[in-house]
């Protein structure tokens, strides 16, 4: 087990040479005013970076992965940010108009913060910046921050987040509070080779209910970027969590998503996770659900296109009876790009009454393209529902022919038939401004990919 002694001046001259240390040494410069305990936790985890080996497809849970052409020492981890991007970001909308507060991160560099209402302010509501809130509620990121570790195999992924996230939102919702607008964050990375770190943070305390929606996005839509992401979501008892995700990272994005979700008596969690950009993405979803009668649902939706390479981890961990969860993926693969799904449903002796389903579906669009789906179960209790499935398929051949005859362009038959196929997880988000922003980027990523082949 690495060491959790901070680093000594000795172990900083000996690695002094390694571009993540060195870039560690200043990031650390930049936490004056912060918590000693802010700054230990960083220097353990930096520790633990560096004993962790990178990971390998010898080991389950990185079974069809592909790391290679990963070099993280590439990066730039604490960017200077230009004029111009956030001139650039500040042009850019948030995908929902009406919301009850936003935040927007360029380079993990705080650009714009609208706090929540007066009225909101006076019920208890905390939707600050992580690095404020360390100054101004400690105790509240000191109980929950990085306190589940990450099972499904990106241990060193998630030391290096901690290591180095500056970045990030605390929402917390007091009991009985409910919210009906939503929250929204948007985090964008800009400068060449840049290194963000984004972190969601969210607490619902008993019956409270809130929605928050995360965009990662990139001004430059040829920029290479390393993006290591990780959200909380925690719910008390009755407590209701909606949260989506849009990613859309750069083309040349290498990203890393760490997500957890716990859910408490009687409560509710509800994610929803839209994947169209980065080259290589790895994104780990595990539900904890610790409560009875608790539910969580886990919905997905990828588009891939050229050589472009997504790889699903879940985890649905049934902790407590009469408990339920609901787990539906779909991806949309073109050209020569590959998705991985490896899903597992996991049933304590004491989660009795369990009643947990896991679905993949893929479409493949273009003959070339590859689909990998491993879901699982593993059950302890012995009075449970629990099933597992995947499909994967190409267009329906006679579904295309019907839109041909009817005069319908191909590459529009071909987009209506990936809609079709989407509109199920769509449906699933409620508010209507981020529904419509999600089918305009899928849209924009579908007509780009027939353009560049050409197909009339």
């Amino acid at each position: 087990m690495p060491s959790t002694e901070p680093l000594s001046k000795t172990k900083r001259d000996e690695v002094i040479q390694d571009p993540i240390t060195a870039a560690f040494e200043r990031h650390l410069t930049r936490m004056a005013g912060l918590p000693d305990w802010w700054k230990e936790m960083k220097q353990k985890a930096m520790i633990d970076y560096l004993a962790l080996p990178m990971p390998t497809r010898k080991a389950e849970q990185w079974r069809f992965a592909n790391l290679r052409g990963l070099a993280i020492e590439t990066y730039e981890f604490n960017p200077a940010l230009q004029d111009e991007h956030r001139d650039r970001a500040r042009q850019s909308n948030l995908m929902v108009a009406h919301r009850a507060g936003g935040m927007v991160f360029v380079d993990d560099e705080l650009l714009d913060h609208e706090p929540v209402s007066p009225d909101l302010a006076k019920k208890g509501v905390i939707w600050e910046p992580i690095e404020s809130a360390l100054r101004n509620h400690p105790e509240i990121i000191k109980d929950y921050f990085m306190t589940q570790e990450p099972h499904l195999g990106s241990e060193k992924f998630a030391a290096l987040h901690s290591a180095f996230v500056s970045a990030g939102c605390l929402l917390y919702v007091p009991k009985g509070v409910e919210i009906d607008l939503p929250f929204m964050a948007s985090h964008w990375s800009a400068g060449q080779n840049s290194a963000v770190f984004p972190h969601t943070l969210v607490i619902a305390e008993e019956n409270a209910r809130v929605t928050l929606v995360d965009a990662f996005e990139s001004l430059d839509r040829q920029g290479k970027h390393l993006a290591c992401g990780f959200n909380h979501l925690f719910t008390g008892e009755g407590a209701r969590i909606d949260y989506q995700v849009v990613q859309n990272w750069s083309q040349n994005t290498w990203g890393f998503q760490i997500n957890s979700m716990i859910a408490g008596r009687d409560a509710t969690v509800h994610s929803l996770a839209i994947n169209l950009g980065a080259s290589h993405y790895r994104s780990e979803n595990q539900s904890l659900l610790n409560g009875e009668g608790s539910r969580v649902e886990m919905y997905s939706l990828s588009v891939t296109d050229k050589d472009q390479q997504i790889d699903q981890r879940t985890l649905q961990s049934h902790l407590a009876p009469h408990a339920s969860s609901d787990l539906l993926y779909k991806n949309a693969l073109m050209d020569d790009s590959r998705t991985v799904f490896s899903g597992l449903i996991k049933v304590a002796e004491d989660a009795q009454k369990t009643d947990a389903y896991q679905s993949n579906r893929n479409l493949l669009v273009s003959p070339t393209a590859e689909a990998n789906s491993l879901p699982g179960l593993e059950i302890q209790a012995n009075d449970v529902r629990c099933t597992h499935g995947s499909t994967t398929g190409q267009i329906d051949e006679s579904e295309l022919f019907y839109l041909l005859s009817r005069g319908i362009r191909p590459n529009l038959a071909r987009e209506l038939l990936v809609f079709g196929f989407f509109e199920e997880v769509i449906l699933k988000v409620e508010n209507n401004e981020l529904a419509s922003s999600i089918r305009n980027l899928i849209q924009t990523k579908f007509r780009e990919d027939m353009a560049a082949r050409k197909q009339v």
